[in-house]
């Protein structure tokens, strides 16, 4: 997360806050495991509902299991609420809003007269499945993809912008040429079959018939070929990047300047000094046992060797 929760107070509200947030205690592991398979069990449920021999079979089962989940994650959202001191920083972060997007549709359907008959049930059931989304919260790794994906969401944005720019133009080139026959009856659909031939997925519902449409067509193609690895490799850049500055420090090296090291690293690659500078180098203080050894078993020798008074 990009922002800083904090418990609301000592006591019950800071254990749950440990329990609930935190992953470094047996109490935290067991309900972050105990959520994961919540998670997973009620998508599960979802998917089968949505088959109709499952549905006309276990329709009742589904239904009780459901309102199950539902009451499950609805307490886990009020204890998270209750716990946290800013409880509207979480509800405005990407978790908070899945959060309430797994638990606000089961209790809709309560508040829709006539349930049973409208799309928009369809819809909210189906909004239950982002649930899973939650998944991420659990993965390390996550955190890596969605700085990445953040650090490079500009140019993927201005990609897609000049990618929207030659399909508007390549649709209405389209519009021109071929005739409404050819499936070419607006330039929207024109655009449809731009966005088709460009991805080269090729449905073939809508093909050009003359021969200048054609060779716009293979031109299309090509430009699709030569462009579409553009958003993966901005992405992939950014996700090396994230990687690099997870798994590596700045800071330079106090002996050679040497710069970008481990951040695990105690001890400069190149050189070999001690790189924490605010503790001292260990292999300092054995140097200093062994001076003052040395030192003593001298002044020992010298005691020894000493002429003794008759």
């Amino acid at each position: 997360m990009t922002f800083h929760l904090t418990p609301g107070a000592e006591g019950l509200r800071t254990r749950l806050f440990h329990i609930i947030f935190e992953s470094d205690t047996p109490g935290a592991k067991a309900f972050d495991i105990a959520l994961i398979v919540a998670i997973l069990m009620s998508v599960a449920i979802i998917m089968l509902g949505s088959i109709e021999t499952y549905a006309e079979r276990y329709g009742n089962l589904f239904f009780y299991l459901e309102w199950t989940f539902t009451l499950l994650f609805s307490i886990e959202l009020i204890l998270r609420i209750y716990c946290l001191e800013k409880p509207t920083l979480y509800l405005r972060s990407f978790y908070g809003i899945v959060d309430l997007i797994a638990v606000l549709p089961t209790w809709l359907v309560l508040l829709v007269p006539g349930a049973h008959g409208l799309v928009i049930v369809r819809l909210l059931r189906v909004l239950r499945i982002f649930r899973i989304l939650r998944l991420m919260e659990f993965v390390g790794e996550a955190r890596l993809l969605m700085d990445a994906l953040k650090r490079s969401l500009h140019q993927i944005l201005l990609f897609f912008s000049a990618i929207l720019m030659v399909i508007t133009l390549f649709a209405a080139l389209m519009y021109t040429i071929e005739s409404p026959e050819s499936g070419f009856t607006s330039i929207p659909m024109s655009m449809y079959w731009a966005i088709v031939s460009m991805t080269t997925v090729g449905y073939g519902d809508i093909v050009p018939a003359t021969s200048l449409g054609k060779s716009i067509t293979v031109i299309l193609m090509l430009l699709g070929y030569s462009i579409i690895a553009v958003p993966t490799g901005v992405f992939s850049a950014q996700v090396i990047r994230s990687i690099r500055e997870e798994r590596y420090s700045e800071e330079a090296c106090p002996g050679c300047g040497h710069e970008r090291h481990e951040k695990r690293a105690r001890y400069c690659l190149r050189c070999g000094t001690w790189l924490d500078e605010d503790s001292e180098d260990p292999r300092q203080k054995d140097d200093d046992k062994k001076a003052e050894a040395q030192h003593n078993s001298h002044d020992g020798d010298a005691d020894k060797n000493a002429p003794q008074d008759s």
